[in-house]
């Protein structure tokens, strides 16, 4: 069955075919109909992460006020039948009520652990050396960007969960997965094309020089790095989100 279709016709001024002429050199898309089917994609996206962050907060308001309620209930029955129920059936209320302290205790820490990796930052380090992360944070956070820390696969996921970072810096050789295997997920993820991703490692420039492209990078720097290495890539990042 043939799909209708509609044409759009867009009337526009010199110096905004200009500005899509150059547009369409510098990215992968070659229609405007090839941007809207992207943009849409995107905002869809946007949608979705939105509604599991609220079905997460649903939940977790829920599953509190039953665990208040269980709460509520044993210590009532704690204060109200100290004399008046066995001593072991006391006992048993009393693991209860801790046991729910404790389920809404853990609670509050996974919530807040994801409300944390919902909020928006810029960079996403991926390092298990202190020193280049103290460094690093330290040096784009004073260019007013967030910055945010793994130093592992397992570390790296949950913070490109609902956030899609203006950088990521890895460093190669890591714990588990290397920072070659994480590079190529992360480029396949959706929404993560055109991201600006380096290397930062003390791997032979020989064997970066060869792999970094093929894996899914745009560049590197080897380590020990100068500071204006990273000067010269916050300028090519603050030109490319000036356009």
């Amino acid at each position: 069955m043939k799909k209708d279709k509609i044409r759009i016709n867009l009337v526009v001024n010199e110096e905004t075919k200009k500005n899509w002429d150059k547009f369409l050199k510098e990215s992968d898309l070659s229609t405007i109909s090839g941007l809207i089917r992207k943009s849409v994609a995107s905002y869809i996206n946007a949608q979705r992460r939105d509604k599991e962050m609220n079905s997460l907060i649903d939940f977790k308001h829920n599953l509190k006020q039953d665990l208040s309620s269980i709460k509520g209930f044993s210590q009532v029955l704690i204060e109200e039948n100290k004399g008046k129920l066995e001593w072991d059936v006391l006992i048993k209320i009393k693991e209860i009520y801790d046991k729910s302290v404790n389920i809404e205790r853990v609670l509050t820490k996974v919530f807040d652990e994801e409300r944390i990796l919902n909020e928006p930052y810029d960079i996403l380090i991926i390092d298990d050396d202190e020193s280049t992360i103290h460094l690093l944070s330290d040096f784009f956070n004073k260019k007013g960007l967030k910055t945010r820390v793994a130093s592992s696969a397992s570390e790296t996921f949950p913070l490109i969960k609902y956030t899609i970072p203006k950088l990521i810096l890895i460093d190669i050789l890591l714990p588990g997965p290397s920072g070659y295997e994480i590079c190529q997920k992360i480029r396949k993820k959706e929404g993560f094309e055109n991201t600006i991703i380096y290397y930062i490692t003390a791997v032979p420039e020989r064997e970066v020089e060869e792999k970094y492209k093929k894996t899914g990078a745009d560049g590197y720097i080897l380590k020990p790095f100068e500071m204006q290495e990273f000067n010269k890539l916050y300028n090519k990042l603050e030109k490319k989100l000036s356009k």
